[in-house]
């Protein structure tokens, strides 16, 4: 990912240091800030004081010493006795938990407040105002003082460990970046239907079977590496003390009474006796595997989470409740004979039965139920809190009902779904999130009456990792938007602003490469738009950006700097031109800058990002299974309905069709919409992808054979001729099947002259 490296090293160039009568730009916007007078200089030799026997107040200041270090390079040293200007911890009611106030003038800083956790964010809130450039060495804060206090006091990011294993290592550094932006809590998805990633000491196959599996490959393709792995006891334990000394709430969620696959595979008895198909731990989706409702499945369910409670001290924990699809349930003759015995009358109520048991459970063991919205829809325990994902309903009913609620819609904070789209974007959902999009979700619905507001005690952003291989990929798709949820969560809902919130988190994220961050530059880095009418000398050119920042651009293959022209109205660009553009903040770009040779045959050329999907019914940016070890390609589609669109295309004097297609597994659990997923009879024994112009209904104009791609593991390019067409119009691409398997994918058109 050297584009991601060359875009953050931008990044930390851009803020200078305010000057006197300015304040510090801080992340979350605190609740009220104000210059004042004097100045401090932070240097090696400056003290930290901290009050004798105050624990927080030394993990504070041991945390504060360790982000200097890691930003500044130095590390200011903890003393009893002060020599001069010095940053002190002081011990005083400052209101709400986790409020703080920090003051800095030329006698040092003061960071006051009644609880850890706001000693904690004052520290964060100081050594934000101590990086606002970049920099090594000794610095010099303006005087400023700061009264703050967090809207939420739950404010929490959701890592979905389950599908794909990150490191403890990379566990750590999340709860690191969460610190930094005041998010409290980790939202940890242990277990789910393709691995369980946590020990349970009395059930140790849950592990050794279930915590490893090998990647589903297309009919043919060479098996991917095994993956996998899980966290041991030892390992929860130091994470979770780790997380304590940053103010973070680990809670752990344990699906059921679906999501059950990984238990069922270790112990088949706890399923309802369907058999589970090789390699059905690699698909994705909904999965009909469920619980069955033995008291020996019960015994098992508490003997978990009683291990899972001795590790947890969270007084929350989160036993999912969603997307539990009944088929297995309603064919089962002991589940119907249960349900009889119980007097329960569906199986909504039966799953709500088994929330109740599961709850009562909890209860005596001093913690709360919390799981998804899908709990409503049976009588749930009056205790219980929702996590509100299919949308905002979830919580304007849980509040309605006098539950508390957290909001975290889908897709606006699901972090699965892509920032945009473009060959530089990793694989993901293909909803378009952007980081606007993101800070603009307010977390309190209209729809719930004021009398009930307080019911909603915060939101969260979800990390689903279907799509999510890799630690690397984990973090651009985290940041920066979570450190849009973190101001949701923290600030003042009056006067919020997305241009000022831009000022803030670009120097936020530059500031978080110290602390091993490579966060998206999505938002920051500029796309463009090409309108080129067939056989023309000149292409249309329209820029734009996501945060919307000034632009400049040079045509000549100059680099991009603050004297180049601004970008203002579309360009009209001879061909061939060298277009490079950047975005700038403060005189300074952001983000690597946009080069792109514009000649004969780029115009003529588009991958598939810059495609349109013919429908919209599940589009995903999926990674190619090959090869095993190295870069592969990512295809966005429809895997319902695998259909491009080449709006415009420009098929006047274009006499042969290049098609860059590849083929994936169709590994995908949809139930009965299977059925819905038709394809035209092929007309070669291996399938042909077919152009037609103007619409899917019209002229068929090209047709390319699937033969020699079908022994091809990876991306195969296809040519043909294409019927002569005149000027420009939209080519609607599709490929002929007999069935989903394997699924076909186009990742670029090319038209030949």
């Amino acid at each position: 990912m050297t584009d991601f490296r060359t875009s953050m090293a931008l990044l930390a160039t851009v803020i200078a240091m305010p000057a006197a009568a300015q304040v510090p730009q801080l992340l979350p916007q605190p609740a009220e800030i104000a210059a004042s007078a004097g100045s401090f200089r932070i240097a090696p030799a400056t003290a930290i004081l901290v009050p004798a026997d105050d624990a927080g107040a030394r993990n504070a200041a041991e945390r504060l010493a360790g982000l200097v270090y890691s930003a500044r390079g130095f590390t200011p040293l903890i003393r009893a006795v002060p020599r001069g200007p010095a940053i002190r911890f002081v011990r005083a009611a400052t209101g709400e938990p986790e409020s703080y106030r920090l003051d800095v003038g030329a006698e040092g800083a003061t960071i006051t407040a009644g609880d850890d956790a706001g000693l904690l964010y004052g520290a964060v809130s100081l050594w934000q105002a101590m990086t606002q450039a970049p920099g090594q060495g000794a610095v010099i804060v303006p005087g400023f003082t700061v009264t703050d206090a967090p809207r939420f006091h739950w404010r929490g990011l959701m890592l979905d460990s389950a599908r794909h294993f990150q490191s403890p290592a990379y566990v750590r550094k999340l709860i690191d970046w969460m610190a930094v932006n005041k998010l409290n809590t980790l939202h940890w998805h242990l277990v789910d239907d393709q691995g369980w990633r946590i020990e349970i000491k009395k059930y140790p196959k849950l592990t050794e079977v279930s915590g490893w599996r090998y990647p589903a490959t297309a009919s043919g393709a060479p098996q991917l590496p095994r993956i996998g792995g899980f966290y041991s006891q030892n390992e929860i334990r130091a994470i979770i003390a780790y997380a304590a000394k940053r103010n973070i709430t680990i809670i752990p969620e344990i699906e059921m009474p679906g999501h059950a696959l990984a238990a069922i595979r270790a112990y088949p008895e706890l399923g309802t006796g369907t058999p589970i198909p090789p390699g059905t731990e690699s698909d994705w989706g909904v999965f009909p595997w469920l619980y069955n409702v033995d008291d020996g499945t019960f015994a098992f369910l508490e003997d978990v989470l009683s291990e899972v409670i001795a590790l947890f001290p969270s007084k929350y924990i989160h036993v999912g409740g969603d997307e539990a699809t009944k088929e297995q349930w309603q064919a089962s003759p002991a589940i119907q004979a249960r349900m009889k015995a119980l007097g329960v009358k569906d199986e909504t109520a039966l799953q709500a039965w088994f929330v109740h048991r599961i709850a009562g459970f909890l209860q005596k063991n001093d913690r709360k139920l919390i799981g998804w919205d899908e709990i409503l829809d049976g009588d749930v325990p009056a205790d219980a809190t929702i996590t509100s994902w299919r949308g905002i309903d979830g919580a304007i009913k849980a509040a309605k009902a006098g539950h508390d609620a957290v909001l975290s819609p889908s897709p606006t904070l699901y972090f699965d779904n892509r920032q945009g789209f473009s060959d530089k974007e990793p694989p993901g959902r293909g909803n378009l999130i952007s980081l606007e999009k993101v800070y603009g979700f307010d977390p309190v619905p209209a729809e719930i009456p004021a009398e009930q507001r307080h019911h909603v005690i915060g939101l969260q952003a979800n990390l689903w990792t279907e799509h999510v291989r890799t630690e690397e990929r984990a973090a651009w798709a985290m940041f920066p938007r979570a450190s849009a949820v973190a101001e949701t969560g923290w600030s003042r809902a009056e006067g919020r602003s997305f241009p000022d919130f831009v000022k803030r988190v670009v120097p936020q994220m530059a500031r978080m490469r110290s602390l091993g961050l490579t966060a998206s530059t999505s938002a920051f880095t500029v796309q463009p738009s090409l309108d080129y009418k067939a056989g023309a000398g000149t292409v249309g050119v329209t820029l734009a950006n996501q945060a919307g920042l000034e632009m400049r651009y040079t045509v000549d293959g100059s680099a991009v700097t603050a004297k180049s022209p601004v970008y203002a109205q579309p360009l009209a660009l001879p061909l061939p031109s060298t277009l490079k553009a950047s975005a700038f903040l403060d005189g300074k770009p952001v983000a690597a800058p946009l080069s792109q040779v514009l000649d004969a045959q780029a115009v003529r050329f588009r991958s598939d990002e810059a495609l349109r999907t013919c429908s919209n019914k599940v589009v995903l940016a999926l990674e190619d299974d090959y090869p095993g070890i190295g870069k592969r390609a990512t295809f966005v589609t429809d895997i319902f309905a695998p259909c491009w669109l080449y709006d415009n295309a420009p098929v006047g004097g274009a006499r042969q069709i290049a098609l860059e297609v590849g083929q994936l597994p169709f590994n995908f659990q949809i139930g009965k919409d299977l059925d819905r997923i038709k394809f035209a009879a092929p007309e070669t024994p291996e399938g042909e992808f077919v152009v037609r112009a103007g619409s899917c209904e019209g002229p068929r104009v090209a047709t390319l054979a699937l033969a020699t791609a079908a022994g091809n593991p990876g991306v195969t390019r296809l040519v043909a001729p294409l019927d002569p067409r005149a000027g420009n119009e939209t080519l609607c691409i599709r490929y002929t099947a007999k069935s989903v398997e394997p699924m076909w994918a186009l990742q670029s058109v090319e038209l030949i002259p």
